[in-house]
């Protein structure tokens, strides 16, 4: 982007290492995220594609390294107890492939849950934020189903919801596409555009090469733990430079 020097900084990582047993899995990561950006991370299978969100979002130890969101900074070595990760989950939000709602529990119920019990707030502040965001996002209507009545494309936008609820600056989706039809993934694309235009960062790990073309501002390509190729998305997606993205394209 031509303009991202001049914008905050979202998330800024640094010489990022991460290990499972004795395998290495980020080898010395570095990558930034401004505020109002999408950045669609790319890769095939064993990259390192997850693990960088995962670290992210304190759900996995890192070996050495930073990583700072918004003023906050993560440190290597054991996950923190959620009571001191507070000042986090206020700034990042976390959509999983899987969605991950609760299923005893209505869109309008899940929505609430991070406001109320991680944050403080009361329930029925907690309630009318649920219910902006459920009619932003065009699925008020499904307020008092429960996931299994959502379709894949509800269930997604809830769990999005759900996400924004604490009002992060950073929001982190793992394969939002996966499970959605051509037209629904249209839908999210621009949802997400709009988010990025509140001055949000957005950190997407996918497999979609043409949704990545299609919204996304940049594209990091991973390989083996490292950056392999990095740029515009039209761009690294329509002429790639390295052997990894032309594998990921194939």
């Amino acid at each position: 982007m031509d303009d991202r020097m001049s914008r905050k900084v979202a998330l800024r990582v640094r010489a990022l290492h991460a290990v499972r047993g004795q395998h290495a899995i980020l080898r010395g990561l570095d990558l930034d995220v401004a505020e109002g950006e999408v950045c669609a991370v790319m890769g095939v299978s064993g990259a390192g594609k997850t693990t960088v969100l995962r670290v992210v979002a304190a759900l996995q130890p890192f070996a050495s390294g930073t990583v700072e969101i918004g003023g906050v900074a993560l440190q290597p070595g054991a996950i923190p107890p959620e009571s001191q990760l507070r000042a986090l989950r206020r700034r990042v939000g976390v959509v999983f492939q899987s969605h991950a709602l609760f299923e005893h529990l209505t869109a309008h119920e899940n929505i609430m849950l991070a406001p109320v019990h991680a944050l403080g707030q009361s329930r029925a502040s907690a309630a009318a934020t649920a219910t902006r965001l459920l009619e932003s996002l065009g699925v008020s209507a499904r307020a008092n189903a429960y996931p299994r009545q959502l379709s894949g494309g509800e269930a997604q936008r809830v769990a999005i919801a759900r996400a924004l609820a604490p009002d992060p600056q950073l929001l982190l989706m793992d394969e939002p596409t996966s499970a959605l039809d051509p037209a629904r993934r249209g839908a999210l694309g621009e949802s997400l555009r709009a988010l990025a235009a509140q001055q949000r960062g957005l950190l997407i790990v996918t497999h979609d090469a043409e949704f990545a073309r299609s919204f996304a501002d940049r594209v990091v390509v991973l390989s083996h733990g490292t950056i392999a190729e990095q740029g515009p998305a039209v761009e690294v997606l329509t002429h790639p430079t390295h052997d990894a993205t032309r594998e990921l394209l194939s």
